[in-house]
């Protein structure tokens, strides 16, 4: 079955862009025309389509241009550009792959090869929405469970900033940042699954509620376990609270089995939870936190340079803001 597609043509050319566009609406696809890169750019940041056709090669390639910046943004990478190259043209075959380009069609066109290369590539694009989709459900889980406790708000997004701070201050490549900031979202998704009486709780827990929320590391892994693209995420859900002598739970993990970024992401889970007003007391000066966190280190539960990295990464920090205190 043909999969209907939003389609963008940049192309300068008036005859060819008119010619694409009249084969493209045949088939049944929405196509829009822009006439230069920055068009072409401005049209995909304000309306993304399925797909984009850059006929903007020669003579200046500006069509290699609009793929490399269009690859280089969040919002728009994901969109698969195919170029138009001359016959048998290798050079600009070998700019589009280094411009990060998804596909190449030849001059003068093939209307089945264009057909059968705008369904593979649309149907690819379906899939990648469908997962980013998924992905973003699994984060509003997350935002969930930060919104049933009104005293931990804006605990995610600090950790989130803490953590990159801190991985970034470590030598860590991209793919590790990212994941980073969203296990500061997700860290405690897992949460989902405990009550409000054991969540809420203003005291201590007796050991029926502790086994109850120890249990949310495993839960959060499995609910982030369907999504490939959160797979370097899952080791922050299930071991923040892990401790280097084995003493943290769920698997009582040792020394290097404690993975780097869940050690990050408890470390400034600790700073963050000592640092923010509680029913039970109020929230601890950040001298106090780190002194907390140094003492940890000296038990063996922290690895000593994290926490003096964290530390040396805070104090540089502009001052943080308190979450309000509750309304009686």
């Amino acid at each position: 079955m043909a999969v209907r597609a939003s389609i963008l043509v940049a192309d300068d050319d008036e005859t060819s862009a008119r010619f694409l566009k009249r084969l493209l609406t045949k088939e049944g696809h929405d196509v829009s025309v822009v006439g230069t890169a920055d068009a072409a750019l401005s049209s995909c940041q304000n309306d993304p389509p399925d797909l984009v056709l850059v006929d903007l090669v020669a003579p200046r390639g500006h069509g290699f241009d609009v793929c490399r910046r269009l690859k280089d943004q969040g919002a728009t990478r994901f969109i698969p550009v195919v170029i138009v190259t001359a016959q048998g043209d290798r050079v600009d075959r070998l700019r589009g792959i280094e411009a990060g380009c998804d596909d190449f069609l030849t001059k003068p066109f093939d209307s089945t090869e264009l057909h059968a290369r705008i369904q593979s590539l649309v149907r690819l694009k379906r899939y990648t929405d469908e997962l980013e989709s998924a992905e973003a459900v699994i984060l509003g889980l997350g935002a969930t469970i930060e919104a049933r406790d009104p005293l931990t708000n804006g605990h995610c997004q600090r950790l989130a900033h803490y953590a990159t701070r801190l991985g970034r201050s470590l030598g860590l490549d991209d793919t590790d940042i990212g994941a980073l900031e969203r296990g500061g979202f997700l860290h405690d998704i897992g949460k989902i699954a405990v009550p409000d009486r054991v969540l809420l709780k203003d005291g201590k827990l007796d050991p029926h509620e502790s086994r109850v929320m120890r249990k949310h590391p495993i839960v959060g892994d499995s609910l982030c376990a369907g999504l490939r693209s959160l797979n370097n995420v899952r080791p922050i859900v299930r071991h923040h609270h892990e401790r280097l002598d084995g003493s943290g739970y769920p698997d009582g993990l040792r020394n290097s089995e404690v993975p780097l970024l869940a050690q990050i992401v408890s470390i400034v889970d600790v700073y963050d939870a000592l640092t923010t007003e509680r029913p039970y007391r109020a929230a601890r000066p950040a001298a106090e936190a780190f002194q907390v966190l140094s003492e940890e280190a000296d038990k063996g539960w922290r690895d000593r340079a994290l926490v003096d990295a964290f530390v040396s990464i805070a104090n540089e920090a502009e001052p943080r803001t308190q979450s309000p205190t509750p309304n009686p």
